[in-house]
């Protein structure tokens, strides 16, 4: 039994090695050397060696040495973990300023109708979420799809410039980033190349990899570091009452002082924040860090503007997924120069063709790139690009690769135009293709080609269409080339014996497939719709031909069947390309057959999207743009459906209503060119009132 003088030696000894670790991971300012600091932590590791019921989880010993797991355990998020909407120009920006200024119900044109705005360096690394309970953590978990996220608490431990005691006694919940410097990235490519491993892609991935290994001791070797900037929930009796977003009450009453009390608490924070007085200083501000941001250690992806009032960020709440209060306003997509090696014709499920660029891989916005779309035959002759040109590459939004424009001035004269084909072979047949009247794009004639099939399957047994779980495209490509599918209707005639007989199939996938299977026997009309692959028929179209062509037990899609193209364009938002496409589908004695053969193995249930309750908005036309808070957009349509409305995904003259929610898109010029009525959320909500 330790006596009180190893107790207390004890305590200091954690007290002074918590001290020295924030001076040195947190505020940078090391006042002891590496060997004084090694010398005080071996003692403590000593002591509680001796004395291990003096132990504690908070004890700086207990960063690293953890075992190692078999996997994380899932946790549920006590409160929701938003991302950001994004704006990518000054446009963008000031759009955002504008909102702001018209939900808060501020003049433009008045004198104090300016909003002071915080912005923050958008850290390009991992979301951590940390809960505390009376100063200690007990948890670390990482985002994941914002509702629930994996337990990494051993590994946040790991990571010194995370205390693992606060400076006061409560109870909270902390939000930040992991992040790996460049440095360190540096540093363990070098040693992954020696050992003939594969390097990491960039520095974000190497964090969010690390933060995912089993073994504690591999996290305390990478140097993970973070950065904290928000409270998402808080208490501590008296003194600071209790905050949860979206509905704070806290006692920092401004977005800077939560970051000032974060600091006090003891979490490192990132001190390149700034107080702007108005949208201009924070174009300002944006400016000078996207000349600088290569010259921090992290990496820095852009900026994050928030209210700085957190009165005014209560008002203005949140929408489905984002806070309106703040948006994360991009860096320029990175552009880079390559090659184009060679350009493909992919097929699609109807049998559309669509050219791909073939390049020479190339790191863009920090990940490797060796395909870009090219869209079509038109594009390719307005980029004027050649097999074996320069081009410069772009993903715009940093997601979808696209080539902005050939750099001709590097020909060589070897480069060779691309000839656009007059048959492919992934067509099947005879390879023969098309172009399709009226628009841009090629198709094959033959519809019967093995890709084509594959295509169509997968789309089959898409979450849109039947939505059958674990017949992913590995599965259905098994099915095909062991000849055990060859028609929609096969799928519903597998047994259990067929499925073992393919490589890495046991008793419990089988069954969890075959019961799959049998539970999306059951489908509404729309769906069915969809999955048939009806070129030019989308959710919505397939949404509007259910409601029109109800089916009825004897013939459960025969008005839709014998639909004229005349009767099809009678329909809003039907004109004759879609309605041709329609009619020649059900015209064709091949898709006849496949439709009966399938009607005998399923049931089409009714569709709650379709019922109409009233006739309220009959023939009137909906168009939704933007992001609503009070439902999702899926919710608003049911709605409108419900009540006899019809939903359009496009403007034109024949649209009724736009509803624009936050952040409306280019629908919103369009409406206003055309002179249809907008409308936002809260007068849409007044006309589905009774």
């Amino acid at each position: 039994m330790a006596n009180q003088n190893i107790k207390d030696r004890i305590n200091k000894l954690k007290e002074l090695i918590n001290h020295h670790n924030y001076l040195y991971y947190v505020k940078d300012q090391p006042e002891i050397e590496d060997t004084i600091y090694d010398s005080l932590m071996n003692e403590l590791i000593g002591l509680e060696n001796e004395y291990p019921d003096l132990k504690t989880p908070d004890s700086p010993t207990q960063r690293i040495g953890g075992e190692s797991i078999e996997k994380f355990e899932k946790v549920r998020h006590k409160v929701p973990q938003w991302s950001f909407n994004d704006a990518f120009s000054e446009e963008d920006i000031l759009d955002f300023d504008k909102r702001i200024k018209k939900f808060l119900k501020i003049s433009q044109g008045d004198t104090l109708g300016n909003v002071e705005y915080n912005c923050e360096l958008k850290i390009d690394g991992l979301k951590i979420v940390l809960e505390y309970e009376k100063g200690a953590l007990v948890r670390g978990a990482t985002r994941g799809d914002g509702e629930v996220g994996e337990d990494v608490t051993s590994n946040i431990k790991t990571i010194r410039s995370i205390p693992l005691k606060l400076e006061k006694l409560v109870d909270i919940i902390a939000e930040g980033e992991i992040w790996l410097g460049r440095k360190k990235f540096n540093q363990i490519n070098k040693e992954k190349k020696k050992k003939g491993e594969p390097a990491f892609a960039n520095p974000r991935n190497a964090a969010a990899g690390t933060l995912r290994q089993l073994d504690p001791k591999i996290v305390a070797q990478r140097k993970l570091d973070s950065f904290i900037y928000d409270i998402a929930q808080i208490s501590q009796g008296e003194t600071l009452g209790t905050l949860q977003r979206p509905n704070l009450k806290k006692t920092p009453n401004t977005q800077i002082k939560e970051l000032e009390f974060l600091k006090e608490l003891g979490f490192k924070v990132n001190n390149n924040f700034k107080l702007c007085k108005n949208v201009d200083e924070v174009i300002d501000f944006y400016k000078s860090w996207q000349n600088k941001k290569n010259k921090e250690d992290y990496l820095i992806d852009g900026v994050v503007v928030k209210v700085n009032d957190i009165n005014a960020q209560e008002r203005l709440g949140y929408t489905g997924k984002a806070p309106r209060f703040a948006i994360a306003f991009k860096f320029p997509a990175e552009q880079v120069a390559t090659k184009v090696e060679d350009i493909i014709l992919q097929v699609g499920r109807t049998g559309v063709l669509t050219p791909v660029a073939h390049l020479q891989p190339v790191l863009v916005a920090g990940s490797k790139v060796s395909r870009a779309t090219l869209h079509n035959e038109d594009e390719i002759k307005r980029l004027d690009v050649h097999i074996g040109d320069t081009v410069i590459l772009q993903k715009a939004g940093d997601v979808i690769p696209d080539i902005l424009r050939v750099l001709k001035e590097m020909r060589t004269g070897k480069e060779k135009p691309f000839v656009w084909p007059k048959k492919v072979a992934d067509c099947g047949g005879t390879g023969d293709i098309e172009r399709i009247p009226g628009q841009a794009a090629w198709r094959c004639k033959s519809k019967d080609s093995f890709v084509q099939k594959k295509r169509r399957f997968y789309h089959f047994v898409s979450k849109s269409a039947f939505d059958i779980d674990h017949l992913g495209p590995k599965v259905i490509d098994a099915l095909l080339e062991h000849n055990l599918i060859a028609s929609y209707d096969d799928i519903f005639t597998l047994k259990k014996g067929d499925l073992l007989a393919l490589p890495r199939f046991g008793e419990k996938s089988v069954e969890n497939l075959l019961n799959s299977i049998e539970k999306s026997k059951k489908i509404t009309l729309p769906r069915l719709i969809i999955a048939l692959s009806i070129p030019n028929v989308g959710e919505e179209t397939a949404l509007l031909l259910a409601k029109n062509f109800h089916p009825s037990a004897d013939e459960p899609i025969f008005n839709l069947q014998k639909a004229t193209k005349e009767k099809l364009e009678e329909i809003n938002e039907i004109g004759p390309i879609v309605a041709r496409s329609i009619v020649d589908w059900f015209a064709d004695k091949e898709n006849q057959k496949i439709l009966n053969k399938l009607l005998k193995h399923i049931k089409i249930i009714s569709d709650s999207k379709l019922q109409v309750l009233s006739s309220k908005f009959s023939n009137k036309t909906f168009v939704l743009t933007g992001t609503l808070s009070k439902m999702t957009r899926d919710e608003a349509k049911e709605k409108i459906r419900s009540l006899g409305g019809d939903v359009s995904s496009s403007v034109s003259k024949e649209t009724d209503y736009l509803i624009v929610g936050e952040n409306p898109g280019s629908k919103y010029d369009q409406a206003q060119e055309l002179g249809v009525k907008i409308i936002d959320e809260k007068e849409f909500q007044n006309l589905l009132k009774p």
